[in-house]
């Protein structure tokens, strides 16, 4: 976070214009993480001392990874975690914290003939061809509105990405199924976006997001 007698920045400022990136995420105090929320949110952070204040900027992408429980074998025949172990680990990372991080996603173990298998050729697209799909994204982005759509108002979400009859059906189930918070709610609408910028696809039309 930074701090000090004569107040410097932390890593969250390092990666300023950057990813801020946390390997075993509960395994940071939860002190650490809770004081997290409100830079993610603001991207900037205060740091205050006896002798003064200090506001350092902290607009980072945070990617974070984190093993299923403490030994890291969940499901496996060699995980010796017991429940409770298993949920005080897993309960390190708070519901608020949890909401402003956009992706969570859970990666399956490798199988044996995976690793095995070395003449198999990976699947997916090359590192090159994906750094040209994520620059053309923002280029469409940063045309259509001015800015990445992570840092849309409600209200520009609102004009980008119009919601007809069926799709608010759709989410009025999400909100109850998935207990969406009003931040979730606008992340659901974001990453979709996000993700139709990266194929390429835009609507069909959308209102300006242009102020006369």
């Amino acid at each position: 976070m930074g701090g000090g007698s004569s107040p410097k920045p932390g890593e969250i400022s390092l990666a300023h214009n950057g990813i801020l990136f946390l390997d075993e995420l509960p395994e940071f105090s939860r002190s650490v993480l809770e004081v997290l929320r409100e830079p993610l949110e603001s991207g900037q952070i205060l740091i205050s001392r006896v002798a003064a204040q200090t506001r350092y900027p902290a607009i980072s992408q945070l990617v974070a990874a984190m093993n299923p429980c403490p030994c890291g074998y969940l499901g496996s025949k060699r995980c010796a975690c017991s429940l409770d172990q298993i949920n005080r680990y897993q309960h390190k990372i708070s519901g608020p914290l949890l909401d402003r991080i956009d992706l969570q996603v859970q990666v399956s173990a490798i199988e044996n003939q995976q690793l095995l298998d070395q003449e198999r050729k990976i699947d997916g697209d090359s590192n090159q061809t994906i750094q040209a799909r994520i620059c053309k994204a923002r280029n469409i982005q940063l045309e259509r509105q001015g800015k990445i759509n992570t840092h849309l108002t409600i209200q520009e979400l609102n004009q980008i990405c119009p919601l007809n009859k069926e799709l608010k059906a759709l989410l009025d189930q999400a909100i109850d199924r998935f207990g969406l918070s009003i931040r979730g709610f606008y992340q659901v609408l974001k990453v979709p976006r996000t993700l139709a910028d990266l194929a390429g696809m835009e609507p069909q039309s959308y209102p300006s997001t242009k102020r006369p």
